[in-house]
């Protein structure tokens, strides 16, 4: 069986309400929703909240509800995979059974992009698939400020390298995790696991965590549709 978890509580502090509040023209967490639905990957879509208004829009989008999350893994502290595992265990999945844990803020991830991760968990047999993208600019030539104003370069060996000659780095997208049931449930660090990268356009990558990612996000958001970009 594979299985979609949105983690969605109700506690955001930097943007109140930020699971439920309105990006462009709806409540955000319907849009990962949407992506998941569209995927037709996932037999259930679970929104793992403790807040009864998120659940009420979750089930009003058409995703299951089926447990309430407990106080400790939804306060400031609270990390992903505890709270995947809580589900994973909540739902008495088996070992075998695929898990896709979904932010609620995932506005940019598409339907095609999951069916692509899900073909590439499948393909390796790897533990994990998560989109990731290329840092803009090389971090070998990355630099800092000392503690009177001066540029220092952090690799100072790299600072006759070409740009195009610097090795490539990626982050976090922050969208989706894919994985097995096994693998979420393992007492392993997850970076320590068999973790693919599935490698996502950079306008595509936009983490919403404070109000100006919010208006940016919205601005790409708005543009990607305006031009007609396929965003499933």
């Amino acid at each position: 069986m594979n299985i979609a978890v949105i983690p969605a509580r109700g506690g955001s502090k930097r943007i109140p309400r930020k699971n439920i509040k309105h990006f462009y023209g709806k409540p955000i967490l319907q849009w990962p929703i949407t992506a998941v639905m569209a995927s037709g990957l996932f037999e259930r879509v679970i929104v793992s909240t403790d807040d009864e208004e998120i659940a009420e829009i979750a089930l009003a989008a058409g995703a299951e509800v089926p447990f309430y999350r407990p106080a400790e893994l939804a306060n400031d502290y609270a990390a992903t995979v505890p709270v995947i595992r809580h589900a994973i265990q909540a739902l008495g999945l088996s070992d075998s059974d695929i898990v896709c844990c979904i932010y609620p803020t995932a506005v940019f991830s598409r339907a095609a992009d999951l069916r692509q991760a899900m073909a590439l968990l499948q393909e390796t047999e790897a533990d994990f698939v998560m989109p990731v993208t290329a840092y803009s600019c090389p971090l070998a030539r990355a630099m800092m400020i000392d503690a009177i104003g001066r540029l220092k370069l952090s690799l100072p060996q790299n600072e006759n390298t070409r740009t195009q000659d610097c090795d490539t780095f990626y982050h976090d997208v922050g969208q989706y995790y894919l994985g097995t049931a096994a693998a979420w449930l393992r007492d392993k660090a997850f970076y320590e696991q068999d973790v693919r990268a599935l490698v996502t356009p950079r306008f595509l990558a936009q983490d919403i965590d404070t109000p100006d990612d919010w208006y940016f996000a919205e601005l790409v958001f708005r543009a990607i549709n305006e031009f007609s970009y396929d965003s499933k």
